[in-house]
């Protein structure tokens, strides 16, 4: 009995196929990338405003309306106030109601850190529900 031990080519056969691994491992690194960037994207401000096509809220019974006038004054409502006893007369005109929503209005020529200061005095009072006030383009016309 004879045994063949040569088979005649020595070259090695090629393959045709193709390899996967790398592609996979890129396209993982490609998901990670993307599962961490995908919620840095999306930018979270919770504001209380209607668009610009909102209809009209209902106005409440009794609004407390914080005017910012052009010359940095508080009002509350048709009194003057400060900014230290802000927080004091908002709690008499609301009762002590945290949960009341303050209408917050700004004359145009109030700069935006003015507007900021007001707000985070609102905000150190305790009353967290602002609504910003401002002229219904619609009717302005």
């Amino acid at each position: 009995m004879a045994v063949k031990m040569d088979h005649g080519e020595d070259d090695l056969v090629e393959n045709h196929e193709i390899n996967v691994t790398p592609f996979i491992d890129v396209m993982l690194v490609l998901l990670i990338i993307f599962m961490v960037a995908a919620p840095l994207a999306t930018v979270d401000v919770n504001v209380d405003l209607p668009g610009f096509a909102a209809h009209q809220q209902p106005r409440p019974d009794k609004p407390i309306f914080l005017t910012v006038k052009a010359d940095h004054s508080l009002a509350l409502g048709n009194d003057p106030v400060t900014l230290d006893s802000l927080g004091a007369a908002l709690d008499n005109a609301s009762g002590g109601n945290k949960e009341q929503r303050i209408f917050l209005r700004a004359d145009t020529t109030v700069d935006y850190g003015t507007l900021v200061q007001t707000m985070n005095a609102l905000r150190s009072a305790g009353y967290l529900k602002i609504a910003l006030v401002g002229l219904d383009q619609n009717q302005a016309k």
